[in-house]
């Protein structure tokens, strides 16, 4: 059986478990080497961290389009369109691809089922539907974003040509480890034997523990901490790393921190591989880079797909700095694994009003839950988030919304914003 639209395929795909208890590779291993190593049949980055590994990933991606090599790439999730998950040389999957490839692996997992007696989770076939789309491409190279973790990851079948972690903080730490220093060490699980690692972590006491495992893995690695990067003051977006001057068009000084590691991975593709990206591309491509719900602006609305402390930390110092004094209303929701508490604290001491609200899935923290933790003397609750959105837009009509907490409640907001339903 196939599907016959896109509509019944993405429908069957997404009723499949996301996540199986057991964490390990042995079922993308096999499910591989079923396949033929379609992994194997294409060059690719791999790109990890806490925080920031969409924006690096995308600013790498233009840089590299702008030095005229065709280009992959593989995220999640998604803001806007499913589709957005698998992209060739800037374009979306497109509709028919998609429901070509899914049911491809529809009819591959009932294989891999009777075969093996064990179900493929949802992120697994997803990755393994990216593998047979990029096979099939003239592609020089896919960049691929880890989806959690690293070192027991979907996507860490791949033998990368660079491994890239973006930074180190407090997310996912009921799996990866109760310590930065063991969640360090599961996102240094992407590095393999020989390939050069950059990363953009800022905490100088996980440096040693970098370098040590990049040893033992007898990978080269530069540190983006041991680079000069400053802020222009004056211009907001400019800055310089390494001495060279750059534009940014996007917000945010996390954004600065994003563009100089891709920055900085371009150059070790130059040292390490046969990749020449000049500078003039390096600089055409971070002006030229855009990203739905990374510190967006629609109206006075800021969409920021934030979802752990350190990212709302950012945020909360990109949204002083734009806010200039405005008033702002700040709307949220988060996933109920994650450490709101932490959040709500940053959240609740910029915001004149703050609206909590959850989204109609099961991981979905409960609006009444998030302001039974609130201190502040201006919190109200939704268990609607349309009605959450009508309401903080009639409250800050004179200032700025910031809305945050969650990617997949930046696609649903964002998608009422723009198509207005």
């Amino acid at each position: 059986m196939s599907f016959k639209t896109l509509e019944d395929a993405q429908k069957w795909i997404e009723s499949v478990v996301r996540f199986k208890d057991k964490y390990d590779l042995i079922r993308m291993e096999k499910a591989c080497a079923m396949l033929g190593h379609p992994e194997r049949s294409f060059k690719t980055i791999h790109i990890g961290g806490t925080n920031g590994k969409g924006s690096t990933l995308t600013f790498l991606k233009e840089i590299l389009l702008a030095s005229n090599y065709h280009v992959g790439t593989f995220t999640s999730p998604y803001v806007v369109r499913f589709n957005e998950r698998i992209t060739y040389d800037d374009q979306l999957i497109s509709d028919a691809d998609l429901l070509h490839y899914i049911n491809r692996i529809h009819a591959f997992q009932k294989d891999y089922l009777e075969k093996e007696g064990d179900q493929i989770s949802f992120f697994e076939l997803l990755t393994l539907i990216s593998f047979l789309y990029f096979q099939d491409k003239d592609v020089d190279v896919v960049l691929y974003e880890v989806g959690l973790g690293g070192r027991l990851d979907a996507t860490n079948v791949i033998v990368p040509i660079l491994s890239v972690i973006t930074s180190i903080g407090h997310d996912h730490m009921h799996i990866l480890g109760d310590t930065l220093e063991k969640v360090t060490l599961e996102k240094l699980g992407i590095v393999k034997l020989g390939v050069p690692l950059v990363d953009g972590v800022t905490q100088k006491s996980l440096i040693p523990l970098i370098n040590s495992y990049a040893n033992k893995m007898d990978s080269p690695v530069q540190h983006l901490i041991d680079f000069p990067v400053e802020a222009d003051i004056f211009k907001a977006g400019a800055f310089s790393f390494n001495g060279e001057h750059y534009q940014l068009n996007v917000h945010g000084d996390y954004q600065i921190h994003n563009a100089s590691l891709a920055l900085l991975a371009s150059e070790a593709l130059n040292q390490h591989t046969e990749f020449d990206i000049p500078f003039s591309a390096m600089r055409e491509g971070l002006k030229h880079m855009t990203m739905p719900g990374r510190f967006e602006i629609i109206d006075n609305v800021i969409l920021d797909g934030a979802h752990n402390p350190e990212g709302i930390q950012e945020g909360v110092k990109a949204l002083n700095t734009y806010a200039q004094g405005a008033p702002i209303t700040v709307l949220f929701t988060v996933m109920n694994d994650k450490d709101h508490e932490t959040m709500q604290a940053s959240l609740e001491g910029i915001a004149e009003t703050i609206i909590y609200t959850e989204l109609p899935m099961e991981r979905s923290e409960l609006a009444h839950v998030l302001l039974s933790k609130s201190i502040h003397s201006n919190a109200h609750a939704y268990k609607s988030y349309e009605v959450a959105l009508e309401e903080a837009r009639k409250i800050s009509v004179d200032g700025v919304l910031y809305v945050c907490g969650s990617l997949y409640f930046i696609s649903a907001i964002r998608k009422r914003l723009v198509d207005g339903n």
